[in-house]
């Protein structure tokens, strides 16, 4: 655990310094994907319950932004990158149809989390965030509205940490599991950032190729993958 801990450590601090960012990348998407692969014996043990392919989806969804952030900075003229930014923002959309389905099936535990004093009511917010990341994982997949819909899934996660895991973990500083969800929760945003802002940088690509008429114009990755539809 030690060796995670200072893996996530360098990585978290590789990503901020542009000549490190891959390395940063690779070494927090490969951690994520032996926390993905330690979720597999808890789904063929209860394959029928959806808890272990939530926890399955939510370490999958670490791996998905580090594989963005990986194939963002390959090489110019890199062949295998667009097919790995492709492969990386599908599988995050794939992991939001998770979120959906986790709190779906467990809507009175999703209400449990939403703190008394929250206007409207727990349930009224459990059902509305449950149909917040379906619309959002409507959007990613079909390239509708997908830079609106990432973005406001990002703000979403982000405000699930300061309404719901920060106030638990000072009302419970010495409990493991809520910090462990804070760190989760803000991970997943993060990977919800990444997904933003790779529409973003497509689209501003698409925009410049288009008004400046370039044909053929490649990405520094290589083709100019883009979800974005009109």
């Amino acid at each position: 655990m030690y060796l995670a801990a200072l893996l996530e450590i360098f990585g978290g601090v590789a990503l901020q310094i542009r000549k490190t960012a891959r390395a940063g990348a690779l070494a927090l998407g490969a951690l994520f994907s032996i926390f993905t692969i330690l979720s597999v014996p808890a789904i063929l043990h209860a394959p029928l319950t959806y808890n272990p392919w939530g926890d399955f989806f939510e370490q999958f969804s670490l791996v998905t932004g580090a594989i963005i952030v990986y194939a963002s900075f390959a090489p110019s003229g890199s062949t295998w990158a667009p097919k790995a930014l492709q492969a990386g923002y599908y599988g995050f959309a794939v992991c939001v149809v998770s979120f959906t389905l986790e709190q779906l099936f467990y809507m009175d535990a999703t209400a449990s989390f939403v703190p008394a004093w929250v206007p409207l009511g727990r349930m009224f917010w459990a059902v509305a965030t449950t149909v917040a990341f379906a619309l959002a994982a409507i959007s990613l997949l079909t390239g509708r509205q997908a830079s609106l819909a990432s973005t406001l899934l990002t703000l979403m996660l982000v405000l699930f940490g300061l309404i719901v895991w920060l106030p638990a973990a000072f009302a419970a500083p010495h409990d493991q599991s809520v910090w462990a969800g804070n760190t989760q929760n803000l991970a997943v945003a993060a990977a919800a950032w990444i997904v933003a802002d790779l529409i973003r940088q497509r689209r501003s690509l698409r925009l410049g190729k288009r008004d400046l008429g370039v044909v053929g114009f490649r990405t520094e990755t290589g083709d100019d993958f883009s979800p974005v539809r009109r």
